[in-house]
């Protein structure tokens, strides 16, 4: 089969050896593959697939099943999305049954594609591991990436008030739209956060340079949620504040995860997420979206790279690998 690996901080399109299905896994005829920032990391250099997965580039994938190993539940022929440790931008990927999951009903495979990946990261980090509550207050930095549309999304759904940080106006008003109660453009009024807070949970991409203004913009209580490091991975921090409000910090990834946890938290996905994007499409204002900025064809990879990583995107980018599915 051919799939895309980086090579010497190039994205190339090659033959590969096709995987083996085993008990449990499911092989899955690849329609569209979601890009994240990971994937960038990984094809500089910087970011290796944990020991045992593929080292094909693409943590998501969505697809037909083609071939189902003993003990899934899962049919030859079922339109699904999944969570991947790697191996997604490919023609094929084998994956475990359990971080599968259906295509929500009116959404295509390039859709479908751009949704494990956030939504996952979104529901651990929020939802399970700072155990956000109804009604507690929110600040997502990075709001308009992907993960940062579908937290403003889920924070919409479960009745929280949301605001973001993020790098343009136009982006803000993105943000806006999606249901974020406001924010601010980082670089010119990043400060003026202090006005909207505090806040009880921070989901936090960048690190490094916004570590002192979490712990200023923290309520009593609060939850550093640490998911990345855009902005570096020092900092000098007050541990008074630490102390004095009992804060939490909580650095988090997903990608390494063993398989159980990964099915566990599909499974919660399934129960409390995946019933509102058809939810969703029954309802006028609609409940939650995929925000499929563009898709482009596996061969222009090098092209999608270079818009992510320019900073820009408000939402998805997704790779299409086979146009004949649907």
């Amino acid at each position: 089969m051919k799939a895309l690996q980086g090579v010497e901080g190039q994205v190339v399109w090659a033959q590969v050896p096709s995987p083996t299905c085993d008990v449990g896994q499911v092989r899955i005829r690849v329609s569209a593959a979601g890009l994240n920032r990971a994937d960038l990391l990984q094809k500089a250099g910087l970011y290796p697939p944990p020991p045992g997965a593929s080292h094909v580039l693409g943590l998501e994938c969505s697809g037909i099943i083609s071939e189902v190993g003993a003990g899934s539940s899962w049919q030859v022929g079922d339109r699904v999305c999944a969570l991947l440790a790697g191996g997604g931008m490919a023609e094929e990927v084998v994956v475990d049954g359990r971080h599968v999951l259906p295509v929500p009903q009116g959404l295509s495979l390039a859709e479908a594609a751009a949704l494990p990946e956030v939504y996952a990261t979104v529901w651990l980090n929020l939802f399970q591991l700072a155990g956000l509550k109804p009604g507690e207050k929110v600040l997502l930095h990075a709001g308009a990436s992907g993960i940062g549309s579908a937290a403003i999304q889920l924070c919409k759904a479960f009745g929280n008030p949301c605001w973001v940080s993020v790098g343009s106006s136009e982006r803000l008003a993105y943000c806006e739209a999606l249901g974020a109660q406001g924010g601010v453009i980082r670089g010119s009024d990043l400060d003026s956060l202090n006005d909207l807070g505090p806040f009880n949970v921070i989901l936090d991409p960048v690190g490094g340079n916004y570590s002192a203004l979490n712990l200023k913009l923290l309520a009593s209580d609060g939850r550093w949620v640490l998911i990345g490091l855009m902005g570096g991975r020092e900092a000098k921090l007050d541990l008074a504040q630490v102390l004095a409000k009992r804060l939490q910090l909580l650095g988090s990834t997903l990608r390494a995860r063993d398989d159980q946890f990964k099915a566990d938290l599909f499974s919660d996905l399934n129960q409390h997420v995946w019933p509102l994007f058809a939810e969703g499409r029954l309802s006028p204002q609609g409940r939650l979206s995929p925000q499929l900025a563009k898709t482009y064809a596996i061969g222009d990879a090098e092209a999608a790279f270079a818009e992510l990583a320019s900073n820009q995107v408000a939402g998805k980018l997704v790779l299409i690998i086979d146009e004949t599915l649907t």
